[in-house]
């Protein structure tokens, strides 16, 4: 479809409404989703961290208990 100015091309044929909420609605959309997936990764990470921590520590209090 072509457009004979900018205007035109913004106003979508009498359709723009429709078409630029849906546009706005999957930037959002998408936008939200990456911050939401990377928070996630962060707090998926910290959680795998801090049980590796624990770990570490059940395995050195049990290495202590054997030296007695």
């Amino acid at each position: 479809m072509h457009f004979d100015s900018f205007s035109d091309f913004l106003a979508m044929g009498g359709y723009a409404g429709y078409v630029w909420s849906a546009f706005g609605i999957t930037f959002a959309s998408m936008i939200i989703l990456l911050i939401s997936s990377a928070r996630r990764h962060t707090n998926l990470l910290n959680e795998v961290q801090a049980k590796v921590e624990r770990q570490a520590r059940i395995d050195a209090a049990k290495n202590l208990e054997n030296t007695l």
